[in-house]
This record gives C-alpha cells, structure tokens and sequence, in this order.
C-alpha cells in the first residue's frame, strides 16, 4: 500500500518523520510522502528538512520515503509560483489543498492548482465537470480520502473523475498513528465511494506510478 498525501510535526501532524516512516514501515507500506501544510512562508522550512532524512529514512526501514508538501489556502494566483518554489525546494510529490466541503478553502483554488505543476489534487469537494477534464488532460490525479470530513465527497469524486477519464489515487492524509489504514481498509473507503474493484487497483496502479515518476527525477 502507498500513501502519498501524510504530515508530520512540521505542520499538524503527530508524528515526527523518523516515527511516520516506522510506523508505516510495521504497517505494511511500500512507500509513503510526507506532505505537510505550506505556504510561501515556510516552504524552505519543511521541504530541505524532509528531504534530508527521506533517503536515509526509507533505507533503514525497507520502504520508498518521498518528501513533498501539501499547498494549503495558497491564494490562487500565487499556486503555480508556489509550487514552482516547492519543486525548486526538493518536494518530489506536490500536493494542494483542494476546495474540500468542510474547509473555508478559496473558490478557484481547484482549477488554480489543476493548471500548475503539481502531482495531486487532494479532497477537491465538489469539483466541476470542467475541473475533471483538466486533471485527465494534465495527468493530474484526484484524491480519495480516507480522512473523516474530506471524505464525504469522494462519491462525487469518484463520479466526476471516471466520467471525464482522470486519473484518481487514495491517500489517508494520515497526522496520527490510527490513521495508517490498513490495506484492506483503504479498498473499502474507496469501493465505498463507488468504484468496482479495476477501479480501486488502477488508482493504486496510478499511486505507484507517482512514485516512481518521482524517483527517476532524483536521478
């Protein structure tokens, strides 16, 4: 299992990096991104951090640790430099806070982020048929999420990305311990939201190839 989309103590999270990738390591994980929340304040903060222990970390417990950063309430117009900056910075998987139902997130933060250079789109509401089109055309994947309160739409999600052929993956969006889904639990949130099984293996498929889209970078 792969879960691209968690944070750490340099955000909300509970957890510091070394104890994430341990905990993800015992859990059965593959690979895992730490994403925390950032903004033009304090991306040269967290990225060089969790870049510098990602290598290390993932050898010592026998997973793929990939630092990133989840873009988050960003003013639209400033997504694209943002994540310009976060790539610059070392991210390798590049996140943004999408227009979540339960969040004062900005309107046209989902579109804004679609036609930046970032990997995901994480809980993106009730994005619009246009806005799904956009992420198949750029290769952008939609998140399912495990997460309580981002996941009530991800029926919609769901629906609005296999209409327009776009790309879907399933993040935990983990901060604490328990949140560290198991396997089989992950594919039940997302056949929950109403994919079939193909489906659910093609957006685990699409969470692999992120990563390793992302390693051929590093090298």
């Amino acid at each position: 299992m792969i879960d691209l989309h968690t944070h750490t103590i340099f955000s909300d999270g509970e957890l510091i990096p070394a104890e994430l990738a341990r905990r993800a390591a015992v859990a059965g994980y593959e690979a895992l991104a730490m994403t925390d929340h950032g903004d033009r304040s304090n991306l040269d903060l967290i990225i060089p951090r969790l870049a510098r222990v990602a290598d290390e970390l993932g050898r010592s417990w026998g997973l793929t640790v990939l630092p990133g950063i989840e873009l988050t309430h960003v003013p639209p117009e400033h997504i694209a430099e943002a994540a310009a900056e976060a790539r610059g910075l070392g991210a390798r998987i590049v996140i943004v806070h999408g227009e979540t139902v339960v969040e004062p997130v900005a309107a046209g933060t989902n579109r804004a982020a679609l036609e930046a250079d970032i990997d995901i789109l994480a809980h993106p509401g009730l994005l619009t048929a246009e806005e799904a089109q956009l992420a198949a055309q750029r290769g952008i994947c939609l998140e399912l999420t495990t997460r309580k309160g981002h996941s009530l739409s991800n029926g919609h999600v769901a629906r609005m990305a296999t209409q327009a052929g776009a790309p879907l993956v399933v993040n935990n969006d983990a901060h604490a311990p328990g949140d560290l889904l198991s396997p089989e639990m992950m594919r039940r949130v997302v056949l929950g939201a109403g994919l079939d099984q193909a489906q659910v293996d093609r957006a685990l498929d699409n969470a692999r190839n992120l990563v390793k889209k992302a390693l051929e970078a590093q090298e």
